[in-house]
Parts: C-alpha cells; sequence; structure tokens
C-alpha cells in the first residue's frame, strides 16, 4: 500500500473488524456444520475481519444431548475439526468455534482457536448449568476437572485451560479471551479476571435457547460486562437448526464496546447471520491507562490474574486498505438525536447552574455582575445567571447585566446585547468603554491613540482589560460576583486576554462548555419558549451572528473581524479537542478520525437544528493544517493562561482544563514530539 492507502486503513489507527457469526446448524451433523462454519469464515476474511467467533459446540450441535457420549459423533467432530484446521490456512479470519472435545478421560465442551492451520489454543467451559432445562453436567466436565494443561489436536500439541489469552503480534492491543454462555452469567466471570490479566476482547460461544424478555437480559449484561471490563464483548449464540424438542433458539448476536452496543444481527432468522462491526483497542487502552482504580482491582486480584497464559500469535490483517465502517460522531459534544441532545442540554445547564448557586450562597453575594456582548458565550452565561436567581429565589434583576462597545463594537451585537438583557429580566447597563480605551493607549504612545491603524494585539488587549476592569470594580461596588463568560474550545488555544481581560472571573459557568454546545445550549433555551417571544427570537438572532471579538474595525468594504479565521472552525477545533483531551490520541489518529467525521458531508447523521448551509466538509490538508494550529496553541502557547483559571464546574466527561480537576500540564513544554508525529504519519506537508 502506498501512503495515502495505508493511512486509511483502519487497521493502521488502532481499530480491529470483528464478527460473530450464526450459521445454520444440523443436529448431531458436523460434516454439515463444519461446511457452514467454513462458509461464514470465509465471507468474514473477505470482509477484512480479523477474528470470528461461532455459537457453543455449533460443530456438534449444542442439543445433541446423550448423543455426546457416543462413538461415531466424536469420531466425525474429530474429522470436522481437522478439516477446519487444514482449511483455515486460506482463511484470512482467527475462527473461535464450539467443540466437544475428549481429553484426560473426559468430556468437554470447549472453545478451539483456530488460525492459518494452526490450534491456537482450546478453552474448556468453566460454569456448567444443571438446573431447569439445562442439564450439562450428564454429559460434561468443567475446567476446572482438568488434569492437564495441555492436549493432542490433528497432530498438535496445543494449550488447553481457561487461563489463555491470545496476544496479537502485529495489531496492538489486541488481547482475545474466550467464554462460553453460562461462564458470563456467574457473579464473578473468567472474562473480569482476564481483563483485569489484559485482555480487550471478550468472546462468548453461547448457546443460550430462548424465553420470553430473555433477549433484553442478554443485551443488558453483554452491554454491562464490556463496561465493566472496559473491553470489547463479542457474544454469539445457537440459532435455526438447533432441536426444538423442549426449546426454542433465536440466534441472537451482538458486539458490544465499553458499555455501546455497536451492532446485532437479526433473531430468528432462518439464513445465517454474520455480524461484524470496528472495535476501537485504542480507545479501551487510553480508558485504561486513566482508570487507576483498574489496577488496583487487577493488584487485589494477583494470584488470579498472573496466572493467565499467553498466546502470541500474528493476526491475518487484510492487505488491502480496510476502509472504516464506524460511525465517527462529527460533533462529539453534541448528540444528533434530538431526545438524547435535549437530555444533554438540560443536564448541562443544571450543572452550570449549581455551580453559580453554590458559589453565591457560600460567599454571601445576593448579585451577579456580567459583561454581555451580544455573542454567544455572554448569552449563556447571561441565562444561566438569570436561572440562577430563581433558584436561589432573588428576583432576576439581581443580575447587573452591562454591554460595553468599544471600538469594533458592531450595531447587530450591540443590538442583540440590549434586548437580550431587557427580555430575560436583568438590570440593564450600557458602558461605552473607547474613551477609557483611547486613554489608555495615549498612556501607552500607542500610535493608534493618534489615530493610526496599528491594530496589534495590545490595541486588542487594551479593550478586553478594559470591560473587564470595569466588571471587577463594579462587582466591588454592589457586592456582587463577576460572572466569567469564556468557553471551552476559547481555553484550550488561549484565545482570550490574560489576567485583566475575559480570561479572569470570579465564577466562570462556561470554561468547561464548548462553543459548539454553547450554540445547541442557547437553540435549547430558545426552542423551550420559558423565556418568552421576545426572548427567543433574539436568542436565535445570536446564533445567526458570525463569531467575532470585535475588537479590529473593519475597513471599508472588508469582512470584521472572524475568529476563526485565525483558531480555525470551531467544528473541527472542538472534535481535536475532545479526542486529545478525553483519549490522548496520537494527532495522526486525530486526523484520521477528523476525516472519517467531516471528510464527506453526506456521510453519517448531522444533528437536525445545523442548517444545510453550515454542514461543512473538510479535507485531509485542511484538518492537518488546522490539527498542526491547535497543537501548537494547545500544547505550546496557551498553558500558562489555564494554569490560573478561576473555579468553574465541570459539565461533561469529555474533560475540562481547569489545573485544579482534569487538566495538569507545563507552561513550557514544546508541541515537536505532536507536530512530528503528524507530520510524519498524515500525508501531505505540514504548514
Amino acid at each position: 500500500m502506498n501512503r495515502e492507502s495505508a493511512f486509511q486503513c483502519l487497521y493502521r489507527h488502532g481499530f480491529a473488524r470483528v464478527a460473530v457469526a450464526v450459521p445454520r446448524v444440523g443436529v448431531a451433523d458436523p460434516d454439515y456444520n463444519a461446511e457452514q462454519t467454513l462458509r461464514s469464515a470465509r465471507r468474514a476474511a473477505d470482509d477484512g475481519v480479523v477474528v470470528t467467533v461461532f455459537p457453543e459446540l455449533g460443530i456438534s450441535s449444542y442439543t445433541a444431548d446423550d448423543l455426546f457420549h457416543q462413538d461415531a459423533l466424536d469420531v466425525a467432530v474429530q474429522s470436522a475439526l481437522q478439516r477446519l484446521i487444514a482449511e483455515s490456512i486460506d482463511i484470512a479470519t482467527l475462527m473461535v468455534v464450539g467443540v466437544p472435545l475428549r481429553a484426560h478421560g473426559r468430556l468437554f465442551n470447549c472453545a478451539v482457536a483456530i488460525s492459518g492451520g494452526r490450534v491456537l489454543g482450546v478453552v474448556p467451559k468453566s460454569y456448567l448449568p444443571n438446573y431447569q432445562e439445562f442439564y450439562e453436567k450428564r454429559q460434561f466436565a468443567a475446567a476446572r476437572d482438568a488434569v492437564g494443561d495441555h492436549l493432542d489436536i490433528a497432530g498438535q500439541h496445543v494449550p488447553f485451560g481457561d487461563d489463555l489469552l491470545f496476544e496479537a503480534m502485529n495489531l496492538d492491543g489486541f488481547v482475545l479471551h474466550v467464554e462460553i454462555c453460562q461462564d458470563s452469567w456467574v457473579p464473578a466471570p473468567p472474562s473480569v479476571f482476564a481483563a483485569l490479566s489484559g485482555a480487550t476482547v471478550l468472546a462468548n460461544l453461547s448457546a443460550s435457547n430462548i424465553v420470553v424478555g430473555k433477549a433484553d437480559y442478554r443485551r443488558e449484561l453483554c452491554v454491562a460486562t464490556s463496561a465493566r471490563n472496559v473491553a470489547a464483548y463479542l457474544y454469539t449464540s445457537a440459532g435455526d437448526g438447533e432441536s426444538t424438542t423442549d426449546m426454542a433458539w433465536d440466534g441472537q448476536a451482538m458486539i458490544c464496546e465499553n458499555g455501546n452496543l455497536l451492532a446485532e444481527g437479526s433473531r430468528f432468522s432462518n439464513e445465517p447471520q454474520l455480524v461484524s462491526a470496528d472495535i476501537d483497542l485504542q480507545r479501551l487502552a487510553a480508558d485504561r491507562l486513566r482508570m487507576t482504580s483498574f489496577t488496583d482491582n487487577a493488584t487485589d486480584h494477583r494470584e488470579r490474574v498472573t496466572r493467565f497464559r499467553r498466546i502470541r500469535t500474528a493476526l491475518p490483517l487484510p492487505d488491502a486498505a480496510t476502509v472504516l465502517r464506524r460511525d465517527i460522531p462529527r460533533f462529539p459534544y453534541v448528540p444528533a438525536d434530538p431526545h438524547s441532545r435535549d437530555e444533554r442540554c438540560s443536564e448541562v445547564h443544571h450543572i452550570q447552574v449549581a455551580g453559580l448557586s453554590t458559589r453565591m450562597a457560600a460567599t454571601g453575594s445576593q448579585h451577579a455582575v456580567i459583561g454581555v456582548s451580544g455573542g454567544l458565550d455572554s448569552t449563556l452565561a447571561l441565562i444561566v445567571a438569570i436561572r440562577t436567581m430563581d433558584r436561589l429565589g432573588l428576583p432576576r434583576s439581581n443580575v447587573l447585566a452591562y454591554t460595553m462597545p468599544g471600538f469594533a463594537t458592531s450595531t447587530a451585537t450591540l443590538d442583540n446585547a440590549r434586548r437580550l438583557m431587557r427580555a430575560l429580566g436583568a438590570t440593564a447597563h450600557e458602558i461605552d468603554i473607547r474613551s477609557a480605551a483611547q486613554q489608555m493607549l495615549r498612556d501607552l504612545g500607542h500610535p493608534a491613540a493618534h489615530g493610526a491603524q496599528q491594530y496589534d494585539i495590545t490595541y486588542e488587549n487594551v479593550q478586553a482589560g478594559e470591560r473587564t476592569a470595569h466588571l471587577f470594580r463594579l462587582a466591588n461596588m454592589h457586592r456582587g460576583l463577576v460572572v466569567g463568560t469564556g468557553d471551552l474550545s476559547e481555553l484550550a488555544m488561549g484565545w482570550c486576554t490574560f489576567g485583566v481581560g475575559d480570561h479572569m472571573a470570579h465564577y466562570s459557568v462556561n470554561a468547561s462548555v464548548p462553543k459548539t454546545l454553547i450554540e445547541h445550549l442557547i437553540s435549547w433555551n430558545a426552542d423551550s419558549g420559558d423565556f418568552g417571544p421576545d426572548a427567543g427570537e433574539v436568542l436565535r438572532s445570536v446564533l445567526a451572528t458570525q463569531i467575532s471579538p470585535e475588537l479590529i474595525p473593519a475597513r471599508a468594504g472588508a469582512p470584521i473581524q472572524s475568529s476563526e479565521d485565525v483558531i480555525g472552525p470551531y467544528d473541527l477545533q472542538d472534535f481535536h479537542l475532545y479526542q486529545l483531551l478525553r483519549f490522548g490520541a496520537r494527532p495522526s489518529r486525530v486526523a484520521y478520525l477528523a476525516h472519517q467525521a467531516w471528510g464527506d458531508r453526506t456521510r453519517g447523521r448531522w444533528p437536525d437544528t445545523i442548517p444545510e448551509q453550515h454542514r461543512h466538509e473538510y479535507d485531509l490538508p485542511t484538518i492537518k493544517y488546522w490539527l498542526a494550529q491547535f497543537l501548537r496553541r494547545f500544547i505550546q502557547t496557551s498553558q500558562f493562561k489555564r494554569s490560573t483559571l478561576p473555579n468553574a464546574p465541570k459539565v461533561g466527561s469529555g474533560g475540562s482544563l481547569s489545573p485544579r480537576g482534569d487538566w495538569r500540564a507545563p507552561s513550557d513544554a514544546s508541541a515537536r514530539a505532536w507536530l512530528d508525529e503528524l507530520d510524519r504519519s498524515v500525508p501531505g506537508p505540514l504548514p
């Protein structure tokens, strides 16, 4: 593969395609079952799947009952197994199949891992149900009854036991553990200890019969197992063809990952099922790395955890580039589903209000002082301040709101600010800061004080500083708190004026809320109608206004100052922030995921609140350019601002940048390692 094709391959970025299969089965017909298994395995291999899991006792059928003790069936099983092993040489997927095997004078219900003509290992079932419709102890021995840790199959001496982990040598983070049906239903499943020992992919070969309500229970069990173990969980169960003498079978098959159901097949199908999904190994590794309690739990069970044996093998990775078939949300902070989005907005809103309410009550303050620009951030902060007064039983007029026009304030934003303060019931004030800013420019000897069009950072920060200085002194006068308005996106990129500027406040309500979520929180408030039609109208006007600091006057015929022209599109930079902050992902992986999410605007689901004209797409060179800018700002130039942040509530699992909470970093760090990896691993020049 060339560099471009290699970059687009999912296996290069920590993903793996896995599958669970439900072939049609013939009762006590191993030859037929082997043929069906091989057909499904070939389909999986053609699809780039590296491991395919089949149902419990799928080579013999689960419902053979006392026929398991018949020599003829054993001979047929051995013949079928030899065929699977031989033909696996030409099938590029690791097969995990269910087989009854005689070993050490006993019969075991086993899972056999086969790849490239080799048996990698055999795992016997640990917990045999012997109640209600199940009487497995009549035919089988449990794993604990084994007297040896190897057995011979088709001329191969292979590991045998419930303590096997299959570790990929050519795919970082892929460690497979196998358990069988009832093993997952006991209080302390084998997979728990396997996960603590490093297994990231947990497989369950099942033959669970179906009764009313059982499918939902299985689903909940598998999802919860994947969450508790921070792992992928592959589950497949016996389906069409098993004997219905006393039971029925639905062939439920699913793939879960860390509390999420990635894929599920059709139940009660009379056609073979092959369900695949692309699991994210690097995401699992990142979560485990940060979860120190996970390793503490492993230490507490050291004796059980350390006795696992690792079988190292090379997975049959596809030669061609395998394109990711997993939905990567464009907006990791904003659910596309309207119901989930409304729940998210409600939760964030209540967290913000609870945070500010507690701080005001603790300090005895009855007034909130806030600067209102008519832009997104101050609009949301004003809403939170108003709701805080409602919660505390204080009049909304106790919110002292100030709009402070400067050299570049537009008519539109000033009008938004005035209307918003009135509509929400705050006590509205207006302070023109131009004369104070002009005086400071004169005191500094700045050329702009004498009419020169020198619109540098000093010119901008004089205005930002004047606004914040006024707010703090006003808070002194009214024994109030200055409510900060800056958001998570701006803090990540240092897009704030340090010290006496929008960087500082007595309490910041938006500090862990990214710009993309702020837009939806305002939209959610507008749609609620709680503040009346006038407020709803101005809130929608705010949403329609271009994001700008409005600190540099626009020249005749030129567009107004744009934040996104300098620091990049917020929708893309919020995506980069989430991947870096939440998972610590390497830049090439961030770029790959961004290209999956943003490379084609017609692919994937959009929040219905985003109009068609604002549904952007970004090619790989554009993503690489803005990611490089993000890395420079986030890693190298902006940390000193985040190291002195005022208090603020954390609202989401995507993290915050508080030096007392989620994020501690040196202010003197270099971004070279991140930029070098981006340059080396992503096609195209580094900007």
